[in-house]
C-alpha cells in the first residue's frame, strides 16, 4: 500500500525529509506547504505533489497519511497539532518544539487523535550508534562513572543573517545549544539514562544573534555518572561531534558518527573491539555547513516510522522521548540564566 506524505516546511531540512521519504518504496510525496510560495512551489517541482500557501488547504488535502514538519522550531507543535486533530500521523523535526509545555500540547494531541508522533533524532538509528547502544545495555563498560558530549561545530555569520527564525528566542527557541546540540543531548540521553541535575553557562560569543552561540554545562545522571557537555556554533573551523562515556571497565568513543574507540580492560567476546574498522580523520561535513547531502539517516526514521504505523507499533523516537532533550535543554538554559544548578524533577 503506497503512503501518501505532506511536507510542511519548505526550508533545506524539507528538502532532506523529501529525498530521504522518496527513496522508500511505495512512498510519494502528495503535497507541500511553506510560507514561502515559491520555495514550496519549487519543492513541489522536484519531488512530486501539490504546492500550498495555505497551511489549512494543505492539511485537508488528501490523500495524505502523514505529515513530515520541518518548520521553524517554535511551530512544529501548532502545526503538528493541527495536523493530527485531522487524522494525520505526525513526524517532525528536532526538537519537538522549544518548550516542555508545547511538547506535552503536541503529545496529548496526538494521544487524543490516536495517530503516530515521531521526532527526527536520526543519529539514534546510525549504525555505530546502534553498537553503542548495544554495548552500553550489555553493560560492557562497567559501572558508569563519567559522559562527555562535545559539539564544537562552526556557522558563519551569513548562516543566521539570512534566516528570518534562526537564532532568535521567538522561533528557534535558543541557539546552538537547542537548534544543533541537542541531537547529541539526545544521545547522551539514549545512551546514559536520564540526566537529573545540570550546572551551566552560556554566551554570545562570535555571533551578532540574541540567543547563545556557546555553552558548557556539568550533568549529573540518575545512574550516578557524572557529565561534561559543550556546544557551540562558534568554533572555526568546526569538529566532529565527539561522546565519550567511561565506566569501571573502560570508556566508549564515538567520534562524528561512528565508533572509534572500545577500550576495555576486560575485553567482551560479544563485542570484539578488533573489528573497529578505521575511519577518515576529516571532520564531519555538518561541522560546518547546515546543508545534508546524505539523505540516508533520515530515511532510516521515515521507514522506521512508517513501520510503527503498519504495525501499530512505536517509534525508535516517539513524543515522549523526544520530550526528554527538551526538558533537559530548557533546565541548562534556566541554571546559564541563574549561574547556578538546577534540578530536574
Amino acid at each position: 500500500m503506497s503512503i501518501r506524505i505532506g511536507i510542511l516546511g519548505a526550508g533545506s531540512i524539507s528538502d532532506t525529509h523529501a529525498r530521504a521519504a522518496l527513496a522508500i518504496p511505495d512512498v510519494e510525496i502528495t503535497a507541500v506547504y511553506g510560507r514561502n510560495a515559491a520555495k514550496a512551489q519549487q519543492l513541489a517541482e522536484l519531488y512530486g505533489g501539490v504546492a500550498f500557501d495555505s497551511l489549512e488547504r494543505f492539511l485537508e488535502h488528501r490523500p495524505m497519511d502523514l505529515v513530515a514538519i520541518g518548520s521553524p522550531s517554535a511551530l512544529h507543535a501548532e502545526q503538528g497539532i493541527a495536523a493530527a486533530e485531522r487524522g494525520l500521523h505526525v513526524l517532525v523535526e528536532k526538537p519537538l518544539d522549544i518548550t516542555t509545555a508545547r511538547a506535552d500540547a503536541l503529545i496529548a494531541a496526538a494521544d487524543r487523535a490516536g495517530v503516530k508522533l515521531g521526532v527526527f533524532f536520526q543519529d539514534r538509528l546510525k549504525p555505530d550508534v546502534v553498537k553503542m547502544k548495544a554495548m552500553v545495555d550489555a553493560g560492557v563498560a562497567g559501572r558508569p562513572i563519567l559522559a562527555s558530549g562535545r559539539v564544537k561545530w562552526y556557522r558563519p555569520p551569513d548562516y543566521y543573517g539570512g534566516s528570518r527564525w534562526r537564532g532568535t528566542f521567538a522561533l528557534d527557541g535558543g541557539g546552538a545549544l537547542i537548534n544543533q546540540a541537542i541531537h547529541t543531548v539526545d544521545l547522551l540521553l539514549h545512551l546514559c539514562g536520564p540526566i537529573v541535575s545540570v550546572d551551566a553557562r552560556a554566551g554570545t560569543q562570535l555571533h551578532k544573534i540574541e540567543v547563545e552561540d556557546t555553552v558548557v554545562a556539568t550533568l549529573q545522571f540518575e545512574n550516578g555518572a557524572l557529565g561534561v557537555f559543550e556546544a557551540s556554533t562558534a568554533v572555526f573551523p568546526g569538529y566532529a561531534r565527539r561522546v565519550e562515556l567511561t565506566g569501571a571497565n573502560g570508556t566508549l568513543t564515538l567520534e562524528h558518527d561512528h565508533l572509534v574507540g572500545v577500550d576495555l580492560k576486560e575485553p567482551d567476546p560479544r563485542f570484539p573491539s578488533e573489528a573497529l574498522e578505521p575511519r577518515d580523520a576529516a571532520p564531519a561535513a555538518n561541522a560546518a555547513s547546515p546543508t545534508v547531502s546524505d539523505a540516508t539517516p533520515h530515511r532510516r526514521i521515515f521507514e522506521d516510522f512508517l513501520h510503527a504505523i503498519r504495525t501499530s507499533g512505536t517509534p525508535a523516537c516517539d513524543g515522549p522521548e523526544g520530550r526528554r532533550s527538551v526538558v533537559v535543554i530548557e533546565a541548562i538554559y534556566a541554571s546559564a540564566r541563574a549561574k547556578g544548578p538546577v534540578t530536574i524533577k
